[in-house]
C-alpha cells in the first residue's frame, strides 16, 4: 500500500508594524467616524509602516526570522521561499529573492506570486506540490503586503480597510495523516475592474497623467466585491467539504481572509459554523491582503491541536478565490 506523503505546516511566523492607525486617527484625515467603520467593516485599528526605508521584503523577512527562531530552523535548511504579494519592492526583482538575501538563505531560491488577497492560498498549494513531489524538503510560504504604499489616504472608501503586515509558514513532508489535504480554486478575470491598481504595469506605465489621475492607488467597488466574496468563499468551502465527505460540524477552525467582518460572518453563517469555529483578527490588523491568513495562523497557533480539521478560504482581486482543507500537524519546538 502506497503511503500518501503530505506537506504539513511545521512552523509559523508573523510581523506587523509598531505604528497603530486607529479609526479615531482616520477621523482626522477623512470624512468618517469610528462607529461607522466598526459597523461596516469590524475594523478598529490597523498597523502601518511608518518608516519609508521598510519595504514588503523587510516585513516578509521579519516574519521569516521569527519563524526560524521559534521553529529552530537554520537558514541553510530552507530550499525555497515563495512570497505572495501585490506590493513587491520592485517590478523586475522578485521580493522572494530579496527575502533570501536579507534572511541569509544561501541554499534557497525565491519567487513571487500575485493573486492579491487569495495569493497566500495559491502559493501554499504551489509550495505543497514541491514538498509532496520530493523536489524540496523545506519550503517557506509568505504572504506580505505594504498596503500603505498603494492606499490613497484621502479616499474614505479604501483607506479605512487596509493595513500592513506579513505572515509565514514552513512546509515539510510527512507520512502522518495531517497536512494539506485538498484545495479548490477559481478565477474570473472579468471582475478585475472592481478591485484594482490601474497604473504601474505594462498596460498603463507610470506617467505624469497616471500620477495626476491617482491611478497608482487601489480602488474598489465595495458592493460588487462584497457580494462576490461571500458567494465565492462559501461555494469553494462547500466544494472542499463535499469532495472530502465532510460536514461543517466536523470543521474545528475556519481561517477566512480578513477583508470585512460582515463578509466573514456571512460565510460562517452560510456554512453553518459557530462563531467559535471562525477565527477573526480583522479588528486589530484590518485587511493585510496576502498576509491575513498566515497572520491568523500565527495569531491563533496556540488554539490549534494535532489533527484539527481546518478550512482556509479567501477572495481577492482578479477576481481570485478558493478554499484549502488541511489537518493541523505538530509545530517544531524552539
Amino acid at each position: 500500500m502506497r503511503i500518501r506523503k503530505n506537506a504539513v505546516i511545521t512552523a509559523v511566523g508573523g510581523y506587523v508594524p509598531d505604528t497603530v492607525l486607529s479609526n479615531h486617527d482616520l477621523e482626522k484625515m477623512v470624512d468618517t467616524n469610528n462607529e461607522w467603520i466598526v459597523a461596516r467593516t469590524g475594523i478598529k485599528e490597523r498597523r502601518i509602516v511608518n518608516d519609508p526605508e521598510i519595504a514588503t521584503s523587510d516585513m516578509a523577512t521579519y516574519a521569516l526570522k521569527r519563524l526560524m527562531e521559534d521553529g529552530n530552523v537554520s537558514p541553510d535548511e530552507i530550499d525555497c521561499v515563495i512570497v505572495s504579494t501585490s506590493t513587491p519592492d520592485y517590478v523586475m526583482v522578485s521580493t522572494g529573492s530579496m527575502v533570501c538575501e536579507k534572511a541569509g538563505l544561501k541554499n534557497a531560491w525565491g519567487i513571487d506570486t500575485n493573486a492579491a488577497c487569495s495569493g497566500f492560498l495559491y502559493a501554499l498549494t504551489l509550495g505543497a506540490s514541491m514538498i509532496e513531489s520530493g523536489r524540496c524538503k523545506k519550503v517557506v510560504v509568505i504572504g506580505a503586503d505594504k498596503n500603505s504604499s498603494i492606499v490613497n489616504y484621502t479616499d474614505r472608501n479604501t483607506c479605512i480597510l487596509f493595513g500592513d503586515g506579513a505572515g509565514a509558514v514552513l512546509l515539510e513532508q510527512t507520512e502522518e495523516p495531517v497536512g494539506l489535504m485538498d484545495s479548490f480554486f477559481r478565477t474570473d478575470g472579468s471582475g478585475k475592474e472592481n478591485l484594482i491598481v490601474t497604473a504601474g504595469g505594462s498596460k498603463f506605465p507610470a506617467s505624469q497623467a497616471t500620477l495626476d489621475d491617482k491611478l497608482h492607488y487601489v480602488r474598489q467597488d465595495g458592493r460588487v466585491v462584497f457580494k462576490a466574496a461571500i458567494q465565492g468563499m462559501t461555494d469553494t468551502c462547500n466544494e472542499v467539504l463535499k469532495s472530502n465527505d465532510l460536514v461543517s460540524s466536523q470543521i474545528d477552525h475556519l481561517i477566512p481572509h480578513q477583508a470585512n467582518l460582515r463578509i466573514i460572518q456571512s460565510v460562517g453563517e452560510y456554512l453553518g459554523l459557530s462563531t467559535e469555529q471562525v477565527k477573526v483578527n480583522i479588528d486589530r490588523y484590518g485587511n493585510t491582503t496576502a498576509a491575513t491568513i498566515p497572520l491568523c495562523l500565527w495569531d491563533f497557533k496556540d488554539d490549534f491541536k494535532y489533527g484539527d480539521k481546518m478550512i482556509l478560504t479567501a477572495f481577492g482581486a482578479g477576481f481570485s478565490w478558493g478554499a484549502t482543507y488541511l489537518k493541523w500537524g505538530k509545530l517544531r519546538e524552539k
